[in-house]
Formats: structure tokens, sequence, C-alpha cells
């Protein structure tokens, strides 16, 4: 099962060697060692789950965040205020992958006292995909959500104007004899990410993705990338993108929408919000009635009625995880471009890109 169309010159690579190289990038930037090791686990753990848009292909982008465009490689996250369950966090404009991650770990240690507890991270960056986070905290027996703000790349329905990100949301349950469910969209039609993916690939977009310049509906993902991103479910996508940019932005007093910067001139440094938070499940029932109830949960939708041609029906984070089955046992798949300007990146730093080159061990 595949996100993403196939195409001439993808090549299997291995996770522990992505991994490697990657950290090893992200420290001549830099970044201190844990730091670049964090970075680089995020990334590779969406290439692992088949998410390639927030995979590997953004190390170009993170190479020039750091170096060049204003994040700090240093930067140290830290509590500015807590007062019960709530926490706000000083993200030292570092990469929002590392004060998220401080973020979700605080909430997590502040909601096995209090019950459920919420971090807001301001002064943050790009944060990756949200299940490294949520996943964090259900592994550890916990509910975990998360938020954040994004670039606008949708109009309001009927507009033609970007001002509104699609600004994604995570929730992650943890199960017993299933894994853990996970859920984690954006409230338009598919990331721009994703869109650069299969740009990269020379594949049209799907139907119902994206518009163009104008507000036509695109298949072409040049036209998608300096169009709009459709959203799910109409004015509702739109709403529910202003809610969790909003939630995401304003607890925390940092940007919102159009204040962040945009997709030509790319972000503001240190403009971006997210949120984190965790739910002690133990705290309202015994954990493991969660999970049996969860498993439950999951057990019935696998044993409902399927349409004929349908041969299995799926919860959210089963795409995901059958993906991550077949790339760790065979290598990750990835698009030639992905991986030339991840060596490219690893060449001018003075990064030995050697394990990328050669094929990945079965």
């Amino acid at each position: 099962m595949a996100i993403y169309p196939r195409a001439a010159g993808d090549r299997r690579v291995s996770a522990a060697a992505l991994q490697t190289v990657v950290a090893a990038i992200f420290e001549r930037c830099g970044m201190r060692a844990a730091d670049a090791r964090l970075l680089g686990e995020t990334l590779v753990h969406s290439d692992r789950r088949g998410v390639h848009s927030h995979g590997v292909l953004r190390v170009p982008d993170y190479v020039g965040k750091l170096t060049r465009e204003g994040v700090d490689p240093r930067g140290a996250p830290r509590v500015v205020s807590e007062r019960g369950g709530a926490i706000r966090v000083d993200g030292a404009n570092t990469m929002g992958q590392i004060g998220g991650t401080f973020a979700m770990d605080r909430a997590m240690e502040r909601a096995r006292t209090a019950g459920i507890a919420f971090a807001a991270l301001g002064n943050s960056n790009h944060c990756g995909a949200l299940d490294w986070y949520t996943l964090r905290a259900s592994r550890a027996g916990l509910v975990g959500l998360a938020g954040t703000n994004a670039l606008p790349t949708m109009a309001p329905l009927g507009g033609t104007d970007k001002i509104v990100g699609i600004n994604p949301l995570s929730i992650a349950l943890p199960a017993g004899r299933h894994p853990d469910f996970v859920l984690d969209f954006a409230f338009g039609a598919t990331a721009h990410g994703k869109i650069r993916v299969y740009h990269q690939k020379g594949t049209p977009i799907p139907e119902g993705w994206a518009f163009d310049t104008d507000g036509h509906p695109t298949t072409d993902a040049a036209a998608a990338m300096a169009g709009l991103i459709q959203p799910i479910g109409g004015h509702k996508g739109v709403a529910l993108g202003m809610a969790i940019g909003m939630l995401a932005s304003f607890l925390a007093d940092t940007g919102y929408g159009t204040e962040t910067g945009n997709m030509v001139d790319g972000p503001t440094p240190g403009s971006d919000g997210q949120f984190f938070a965790a739910i002690d499940i133990d705290a309202f029932v015994p954990l493991d009635t969660f999970r049996r109830r969860v498993d439950a949960a999951i057990d019935e939708v696998h044993g409902s009625r399927r349409r004929a041609g349908v041969d299995r029906l799926l919860v959210p984070g089963e795409v995901e995880n059958d993906i991550a089955a077949d790339y760790d046992a065979a290598g990750i798949l990835l698009a030639a471009d992905t991986i030339n300007d991840v060596v490219g990146a690893a060449e001018t730093l003075g990064v030995d890109a050697a394990p990328l080159v050669a094929p990945a061990a079965h």
C-alpha cells in the first residue's frame, strides 16, 4: 500500500543510514548533537510511515533555516509560566521539533499530577508531522493531542487570497492488542509538501486537492504549488483550520495566518505557534479498561461489512503502520530528487553521504 505513486529513479534507503547522514547535516548547521539527532529522528519517523511530505524532503529547507534564514540552531526551549495544567513554553526560535518535543514532554509530566495538561508553544518554527508528538504520549499510556499553525495556503470559500493555513490536528489514543489509534491530518485536502513530492515525480496530483491562482480546480502540480489548497468539506475545512490556527497561535501570543509569512517569501523565523496536550487516562478510568475499549472500537471497524471490491477496513494510522513494516524490512522508498537533495546538502556541509549512495541492505 503506498501513499505516493512510484516513479523512475525511486530508490530504497535504510532508515539507519538516513538518520546518520541527516543528523550529521544538522550538527554541521550548528545544532547540538542531541538536538540534531532528535530533528533527524522526526524526519525519518515520517518517511518510515510513508509521510514523505514531512520527511527528509525537508532537509534542504531546514539547512537554509538554520544557516541563513534566522532560525537559532542552538536555541534552548524553556517554560515561561505554569499554572495547574496550563504551561506556556518559549521555543527560543529553534526548530519546532525541538521546542515541540520539549513542550509535549512537559505536558505529559504535568498530566501525571494534574490529570490534564496543555502546553502552548510560541517563538517556534516548522515542527514537522504532529503524530511524532501524539504517539509519544500514547506510547506512554496517555492521550496525546497536538495542533499547529501553518503558512497560509487556503482561501475562504469562494475567495482567492491565501489567508488560512491547513493547520493540522493530531490525536493519539493508546490501544492494547492493536497499535495505538492515531490520526494526523490537516484541514486542507492535502499538504503543500505532498504536492511537492508529486511535482518531483512529474506526476499529476489527484483531483480535489488544489486550485490554481484563479481558484479553478487543477491537477497540475506546478499550478497547484502556485495556487491554493482546497479545504476539506468546503467551508467546514476553512473554519476548522482557522480554529486550530488560532488555538495554536493566540494562547502562545505568536503569529497567525499572514503574520507568519507566505509561500513566496517564506516564513518569518520564530513566528510559529503550536499546542501539545496530554490526558492521564487513569484520572478518569483505569488505563487497561481504556485500552480494551480502544481495541474493541478498532475490532468493530475491522469486522464490519465491506463494499464489493474492498479487501480491508482500516482505522487511522494503519496505512502508515503497514508502510513502516515494509520500509523497515526493505528500506525507505524515496524519490530520486529527495535523495539527491539530501546528498547535495551533505556534500556542501562536508558530511559523508556514502551511506545514501549505496543500495539499502535487505
